[in-house]
């Protein structure tokens, strides 16, 4: 009996039945078969000595395929877990997921670990990936599984939860973990590891149950990527916003408001410069700001489908015996400002663009500085527009986020396309229309994307914009999204050409996204080294000596009625020392003044790369300053 393989090309190729998927890796080439990690068959990913007895869609998966990196990870989480088991043999494994950026192993220890002990589980899992067992698969039942682990609670509390629909655990050695698969084929196939750190955790995020130890690790085919990933989480490190952010008076955060930033007046100044911005852009594409409520009572909410939807990532009170809740999204505000009046089709295309203070009950987990927040303000618009205006609404859209991202922060970026997720809102016949505009609008701009289907709103597809910064990394920032259902949620018309009664198409646009996050992105794309027209202190004047503070302070005076952010130094100290001070401030320009300077009405400029420029006319400098700053250079 034979079996049809289509692979990924659209290729299809015979083979017998019960034919394993490492044996079709070894007859396409070598190479694969010892890249390989797992594979998907359909929908499902499976191991690589999974035999294919009837036909199907074949991908075979290696590191650099996204599936089969956290495959490999999960596979290394098994390295770490048996090396762990083998030095602490009274230590109860818990669960050992992936991350983004590797994967941890909760652990219930009696002793916490020490870094003495990191040296050690690495050792030992060099041990065991040399003695390269083979990983093999074992279908468990309820009964079996909880025979085998007896011995942990933990273990017997998931088998319990998820027993019913049978269960597998995976074998390496003498080691066997609980665990739903697939592995890579055998530990020795984990070539380079490294435990980041430990930390404290409890069992199932719950405070209230056994605290755990938490350990982090990476995991990489080979050395050389294990090398890269270590000096890039250094600079990652250095780079740290919330590090960066005390050290130079940014934002602070404290307990009485979790997740919700204080913006310092040095970060406040980068907050409204970033607003400013924005705002000369609403002006320049006929945007139209509005302020709506913070708080809003439920039936508001019931009626966009964020009750039903969204409810446990909301803020609830009430109030006069009403249910209310802080607004996480802008759109049902601006919907109710649409509807405040009778429009035609002449009013459009609407751009009504808000600033609102946004709440999002987000775990406390989860919150992290300025990247994960509870209390935020997105550069939000909502466009209202006739459905033949809304391909060219999305083109011109595509232009603004060029225009930010590429055209005033050099930002590379890559495109994402999400469609309609498996709990949507509205008809079918609608998000498919919606895709297709947003595919075709990126066509006609010659946008390569990427497809991420089920990944779109509830109320509509997206297009997500993702930035790559001074270091590499990737954040999502920007997104657009068409949204075909809030017209009919809230009864929204406009009158048409016709005379008829029409609903409006909205489309919902964010291009910094949450300004906290993309501030936080900056301090860390930018190593705190903010581009002139943004720095908080945008020069310093230092002088050589007392005689020379009166005339440099009439200087810093006169950049100020200039509108630039000038600051001094007369200290006691040394030269050297004060443009240390400068230097490690972040400060873009810093002036020096003394005999040569004052008495030729010019000034010394360093730069924070070190140049120097010595007799630069005080005129000259303060064109030249406002040049940069009116252009936004970076």
């Amino acid at each position: 009996m034979h079996v049809k393989v289509t692979f990924p090309d659209g290729t299809v190729n015979e083979y017998e039945s019960g034919i394993t998927v490492h044996t079709i890796a070894e007859m396409i080439s070598k190479r694969l078969s010892e890249e390989a990690v797992c594979a998907k068959v359909d929908e499902n990913l499976v191991d690589m000595d999974f035999k294919i007895e009837k036909d199907c869609k074949l991908k075979i998966l290696k590191f650099s395929d996204e599936e089969g990196k956290h495959v490999f990870w999960h596979s290394a989480t098994h390295l770490m877990a048996h090396a762990i088991v083998r030095l602490f043999p009274t230590a109860l494994l818990t669960i050992g997921p992936t991350v983004d950026d590797g994967f941890y192993y909760d652990i219930d220890k009696s002793s916490p670990f020490t870094p003495d002990d990191i040296p050690l589980i690495e050792a030992e899992m060099s041990r065991i990936a040399k003695e390269d067992y083979k990983v093999k698969r074992i279908e468990l039942s309820k009964e079996k599984a909880k025979e085998l682990f007896k011995d942990n609670s933990y273990k017997i509390e998931l088998i319990e939860e998820f027993g019913e629909d049978g269960l597998s655990a995976y074998q390496q050695g003498d080691f066997i973990d609980l665990c739903r698969g697939p592995h890579a084929p055998s530990t020795g196939f984990i070539k380079a590891f490294k435990i980041m750190k430990f930390a404290a955790a409890y069992w199932r995020a719950d405070q209230s149950k056994q605290q755990l130890q938490r350990l982090y690790g990476i995991a990489f085919p080979s050395k050389k990527e294990l090398d890269a990933f270590v000096k890039l989480k250094e600079e990652a490190e250095k780079r740290d916003h919330r590090k960066l952010g005390k050290e130079l008076e940014l934002f602070m955060m404290h307990e009485f408001s979790p997740g919700s930033p204080f913006f310092l007046p040095n970060g406040t100044i980068i907050y409204n410069e970033l607003v400013r911005f924005i705002r000369e852009q609403y002006f320049k594409r006929n945007y139209l700001e509005i302020i709506t409520p913070t708080i809003f009572d439920k039936a508001l909410w019931e009626a966009s489908g964020h009750w039903s939807h969204y409810k446990e990532n909301m803020f609830l009170t009430t109030v006069d015996n009403r249910e209310f809740s802080m607004k996480p999204m802008n759109c049902p505000g601006a919907a109710l400002v649409f509807k405040s009046r009778t429009r035609s089709y002449k009013d459009l295309p609407l751009r009504f663009a808000d600033f609102g203070f946004l709440h999002r009950n987000e775990l406390s987990g989860v919150l992290g500085g300025l990247m994960r927040v509870r209390r935020f303000e997105q550069d939000d618009s909502h466009t209202y527009c006739t459905m033949e205006q809304v391909e060219s609404e999305i083109i011109n859209l595509l232009d603004f986020v060029k225009f930010v991202f590429k055209d005033t922060f050099n930002f590379n970026y890559s495109v994402e396309l999400s469609t309609r997720p498996e709990k949507y809102l509205g008809e079918i016949e609608n998000w498919d229309k919606a895709e297709e505009m947003l595919k075709n609008a990126l066509a006609k701009n010659n946008i390569a994307y990427k497809l991420k289907p089920g990944d779109g709103a509830f109320y509509g597809p997206k297009i997500d914009f993702h930035v790559k910064d001074a270091i590499g990394r990737s954040w999502q920032l920007a997104t657009v999204q068409l949204d075909f259902n809030q017209g009919e949620r809230f009864d929204l018309h406009y009158e048409g050409s016709d005379g008829k009664q029409h609903r409006p198409i909205v489309i919902h646009k964010a291009i910094l996204g949450s300004l906290q996050r993309f501030i936080g992105v900056l301090i860390e794309h930018f190593e705190g080294k903010f581009p002139l027209w943004l720095a908080p202190e945008q020069v310093r004047v230092l002088t050589v000596a007392d005689r020379f503070n009166t005339g440099a302070q009439k200087f810093a005076d006169e950049l100020k009625k200039n509108n630039i952010r000038a600051g001094t130094d007369f200290n006691q100290e040394t030269i050297p020392k004060k443009v240390r001070d400068a230097q490690l401030a972040k400060v873009p320009l810093i002036i020096i003044i003394g005999e040569k300077e004052e008495s030729s009405s010019t000034v010394s400029v360093r730069t924070l790369d070190g140049k120097v420029q010595f007799g630069v006319k005080v005129e000259d400098f303060i064109a030249t300053a406002l040049d940069k700053i009116n252009k936004r250079e970076i």
